[in-house]
């Protein structure tokens, strides 16, 4: 039995064992879902998380009232591949996407592959999709194309646009001087140009706006709202109702604003009366930009950030409220992912997964409070264009000898300027215990060498499967990204 085929009769039969997923149409409606996607937020961001000098009172009421993961990961510790991952629930690579699109880039997100809004929309969803898109700039990449009925947003990141740190226009002769105006996006179609940091300021509450504006406008039927805000991406902005009130500076204030937007939408759900039939997700796509210091988040104590495969690059906060499903307070420490989110609401729904293959599992029992369940067991950490740089399988962690990103030893910017890094620095292969040693400090490969042998069988036939530069493999199962045709 193949594995597709394995996966959906495990969707199918976890759909039948749920009575309140399989009651006729016109007694359970399915549950609203609002994903909240975070730009370069760290593990240790969030109050309930361990920020300091500042508070998110709204998610941290949010982590009190459904569940909150300690061992989830991003797709990929970049822009466009962990998008890539938590719209297509697999492994960006499998999909041809790596890195961060650059503004001309000639490719995006292949439209034949099947994202969370095409998934709902075969169960009748209004689907919406807002802030920050970052798969690809050409119309036929952009939301309206690939499941959305509705997006306003920027089309990638915010620092791309030909404006220098300070917020000043970039000289002519500058790396910054080759990005275009940054467009603000509605549907297919520019609606005004974002030309300065007090434009930027003003995203967050555009974004939260509209988010209420589509809650209320589909009270009346189900609806997915993807909410991807473009902070805390460097640069940040924040708007003059939270300038100055956090005592972290711009980046605590930025924080502030975010939680503010948070709590607009749990209101505006509340509102409409539909809190109790909505299933609430909030998490970030990689760690934090490190070298930006003051204008960085924190790691919560792991190692590197953003653009590294150790966790403090990957493993991020994660919230789920969904009441009379998601038991109050709870705690996950199970291994779980960006990726895991598409099979999980299309087991919810009961909608059919997507036709070709993915690589995220179905993490509903988990949210249901089984504490038997271990629906995810391994994870493969995949950096650059296509390079295997660690496996994991519970706790053990085996790190393979690869060239990457390092921040340790270089003195980090201050007030929007970076720092220097090492993007080239040598890692060496090591086995990390992550349950002692959640920092990644200390190599214990000799003392368990059957550890380091399982590891290794298990990125062999990853290799198989999606390749690995390093060990110059194709992989027999990747996908082709979507290619602009040229005219």
């Amino acid at each position: 039995m193949n594995k597709l085929l394995k996966r959906s009769l495990f969707v199918g039969l976890a759909a039948t064992q749920l009575p309140v997923f399989s009651a006729p149409a016109e007694k359970q409606q399915n549950p609203n879902i609002v994903l909240i996607f975070m730009d370069d937020m760290g593990y240790g961001d969030l109050s309930c998380y361990g920020a300091s000098q500042y508070k998110t009172p709204n998610l941290d009421r949010m982590a009190a009232q459904g569940i909150r993961f300690t061992n989830f990961l991003s797709a990929q510790a970049v822009c466009s591949a962990s998008r890539a991952g938590i719209l297509t629930g697999c492994y960006p690579n499998r999909v041809g996407i790596s890195g961060a699109l650059m503004p001309d880039a000639k490719i995006g997100l292949n439209p034949s592959e099947e994202t969370i809004a095409e998934v709902v929309k075969k169960r009748n969803y209004k689907t919406c999709a807002i802030g920050k898109w970052h798969l690809g700039y050409q119309r036929e990449f952009l939301p309206l194309q690939q499941g959305f009925d509705e997006y306003l947003g920027l089309p990638y990141s915010n620092d791309m646009w030909p404006v220098n740190f300070d917020g000043k226009p970039a000289a002519e002769n500058s790396n910054k001087a080759r990005y275009p105006v940054l467009p603000l996006i509605e549907g297919n179609e520019k609606i005004r140009e974002i030309k300065t940091l007090d434009d930027q300021s003003q995203l967050t509450t555009i974004y939260t706006e509209k988010a209420v504006r589509f809650i209320s406008e589909n009270k009346m039927n189900p609806f997915f709202l993807y909410v991807a805000h473009s902070m805390t991406h460097v640069p940040l902005a924040v708007s003059a109702k939270f300038k100055g009130k956090s005592e972290q500076g711009l980046f605590g204030d930025v924080m502030m604003e975010i939680d503010w937007s948070v709590g607009q939408i749990m209101k505006a759900l509340e509102k409409n009366g539909l809190e109790k039939n909505t299933l609430v997700i909030f998490t970030s796509d990689n760690g934090p930009w490190l070298n930006f210091g003051n204008h960085a988040g924190s790691t919560g104590g792991l190692r590197e950030g953003k653009g590294n495969s150790f966790e403090g690059g990957q493993r991020e906060p994660c919230l789920m409220k969904w009441p009379g499903h998601i038991a109050e307070g709870t705690i996950c420490n199970k291994l779980a992912s960006t990726i895991d989110i598409l099979p999980t609401l299309a087991t919810i729904i009961n909608s059919p997964l997507p036709e070709k293959k993915i690589d995220g599992v179905n993490i509903l029992p988990l949210l249901l409070g089984d504490e038997n369940a271990n629906p995810r067991e391994s994870f493969l950490y995949y950096y650059r264009k296509n390079s295997l740089e660690a496996v994991r399988k519970g706790t053990w962690k085996l790190v393979f000898a690869h060239p990457g990103r390092t921040y340790i030893g270089f003195k980090p910017g201050v007030d929007g300027f970076p720092g220097k890094t090492n993007e080239n620095f040598q890692f060496e292969e090591g086995l990390y215990d992550l349950r002692r040693d959640p920092g990644e400090r200390y190599d214990v490969k000799e003392y368990y060498p059957e550890v380091v042998a399982e590891l290794k069988k298990l990125a062999d036939e990853a290799r198989l499967d999606l390749g690995d530069d390093i060990q110059q493999m194709p992989g027999k199962n990747r996908r082709e990204p979507g290619r602009i045709t040229e005219k």
